[in-house]
């Protein structure tokens, strides 16, 4: 079950970038079929990690040494190889206060922590569990690509090949609905 949960939550969430995200993070950005096709394709690579043309536990595994290498350089301040109980405690003090000035910059926003909800894979472990059509815990890259496709074909209400920022609100609210979250806050013209 665990390795399972582990396969879902494997990127799940990439799988929804394409129709999501805007060109150049600009949430205020039309994004047509052919961008999230190529913004899929992208995501698609980096993920791949080992470059077999699939996503599956030994990308999750490599991708997991390679956090596991870059959380443990940045935890050893003075580069010796070794996290000494001061490196540790700092790397403590330095990730509450940054806790709290999230915290202080959200406001009114009481919210709080957002995401799983303490649920191992959550919706996007759906999303991933669904774009392995075959079943073989596996995602290619074709079927990588079909999901993203879909995602985007669900959010262009209108079917004009192009998805506005407020399909991709209004598609937001839809699953936020689903879940029992609260509507997304209007884009701003960042």
């Amino acid at each position: 079950m665990k390795k399972k949960i582990a396969f879902l939550t494997l990127g799940a969430a990439l799988v929804a970038v394409p129709v999501l995200a805007a060109p150049g993070g600009d949430r205020n950005a039309t994004v047509t079929r052919a961008e999230a096709q190529a913004k899929a394709t992208e995501m698609f690579a980096k993920m791949d990690v080992n470059k077999d043309g699939k996503l599956d536990a030994a990308d999750r595994a490599a991708k997991r040494r390679e956090m596991q290498a870059q959380m443990f350089d940045r935890l050893d301040a003075n580069k010796d190889g070794n996290i000494s109980k001061a490196e540790w405690d700092q790397h403590s003090a330095d990730r509450a206060a940054k806790r709290g000035e999230k915290r202080a910059d959200a406001g009114e926003d009481k919210r709080g922590m957002r995401g799983h909800h303490g649920k191992r894979g959550g919706y996007h472990g759906m999303l991933m569990g669904k774009a392995d059509t075959n079943g073989d815990k596996a995602v290619s890259q074709a079927e990588f690509q079909t999901a993203a496709l879909a995602r985007f074909d669900a959010a262009d209400a209108n079917k004009d090949g192009q998805v506005t920022p407020e399909e991709r609100k209004a598609q937001r609210g839809e699953w936020l609905a689903k879940r029992g979250g609260a509507a997304p806050a209007a884009p701003t013209g960042e």
